[in-house]
């Protein structure tokens, strides 16, 4: 099969013909379709995480079900599927109980630990492949259906966390980033009035159009400042913060209102400065939220199936193209999603 294969840290994507993927028992292999091209395997490309190489990187998918191994139930030949990127054990209490973002056996990450979906073939074990419901038009749009289970499910897992309604204001900062942009359709889709927070001032016409009510650019103006002005004083009820760094954190915590929830999605390492006087007196909440479970995937794909939102993919580009997409999300140059047309 043809594949993108990371050979070295840092290094342009190779493209190579490697062996097929073969199914071992509980697994099977997809015919790869395309490939959500995010800032999260990005990360990988770049070198700023680890893996063994030669790596294939990427999860993201729409793909069809081309071979299953011993023991494969609930999955048939020809099924069309995404994928789900966390790799649990199923049988520890948070896997039992609806929480696998939690597992303590967890085993890494699709396209870290196992190669992913920037091949022709991919293969995983079969409970990481979750079916596309019939209602989404996965031939037509590969692409938008393929980046559902990680653009749409994250925000989608942000909402139920943090408990998102209809009566609050929302600050995404971020706002303009491709799950930025996704939380922004999502705060709306819950009824919230939402305020999209980012430096990047040419993106704003587009958190607009994805549901922004107002937009903030902490590069002009005090964020904190900003925020509790557009909520006359009283602060806004969620801070959602994608970038989590102290000149975000902290300033987004000092925005949040009573009962306030501020909840950060990065891993800068960055501290937050929250006073137990400041948590008391507000009942204020800080939280984070990892990625989404199994079950927030499969809803988010009948959310999207039924007509409530739909993926922004701006960019979709051959195999031979990766390498100048990934340089453009490195530099924050895209819009929403991009994505790799790989079959």
């Amino acid at each position: 099969m043809k594949a993108l294969v990371l050979e070295a840290p840092g290094e342009p994507f190779a493209i190579r013909t490697v062996a097929d993927p073969v199914p071992g028992p509980g697994e099977a292999v997809v015919r790869v379709i395309a490939c959500g091209a995010g800032l999260t395997i990005q990360h990988v490309r770049a070198g700023r995480i680890k893996v063994d190489y030669p790596r294939i990187i990427g999860h993201e998918i729409t793909g069809v079900v081309e071979a299953l191994g011993a023991g494969v139930t609930g999955l048939g030949i020809g099924d069309p599927v995404t994928a789900y990127f966390y790799l649990t054990c199923g049988r520890c209490r948070w896997c039992r109980t609806g929480r696998e973002t939690l597992c303590e056996n967890f085993g890494g990450y699709v396209g870290r630990v196992c190669d992913g979906g920037y091949a022709e073939l991919m293969k995983l074990p079969a409970e990481n492949f979750i079916k596309i419901p019939e209602g989404l038009d996965w031939r037509s749009h590969p692409a938008e259906v393929g980046v559902i289970c990680d653009a749409i499910a994250t925000p989608v897992k942000v909402i139920r966390h943090a408990g998102v309604t209809g009566w609050d204001t929302v600050a995404v900062i971020g706002a303009g980033g491709g799950l930025g942009i996704h939380m922004v359709m999502l705060a709306k889709w819950a009824h919230a009035r939402v305020i999209a927070v980012d430096i990047a001032a040419d993106k704003f016409d587009t958190c607009r159009k994805a549901g922004a009510d107002e937009v903030v650019n902490p590069a002009e103006v005090d964020m904190t400042e900003a925020l509790r002005e557009l909520t006359h004083g009283k602060g806004v009820d969620v801070v959602i913060d994608f970038v989590s760094k102290s000149e975000t954190l902290n300033p987004g915590f000092k925005a949040l209102g009573r009962g306030g929830r501020l909840v950060t999605l990065g891993g800068a390492g960055d501290a937050i400065t929250a006073t137990p006087r400041e948590l008391l007196n507000n009942e204020a909440v800080v939280m984070g939220s990892r990625y989404a479970t199994r079950q927030e995937v499969v809803d988010s794909l009948e959310l999207v199936a039924r007509g409530d939102v739909w993926p922004l993919v701006t960019e979709v580009k051959p195999m031979e193209g990766a390498e100048e997409l990934h340089q453009r999300v490195e530099k924050g140059e895209v819009i929403g999603r991009v994505a790799i047309a790989i079959g």
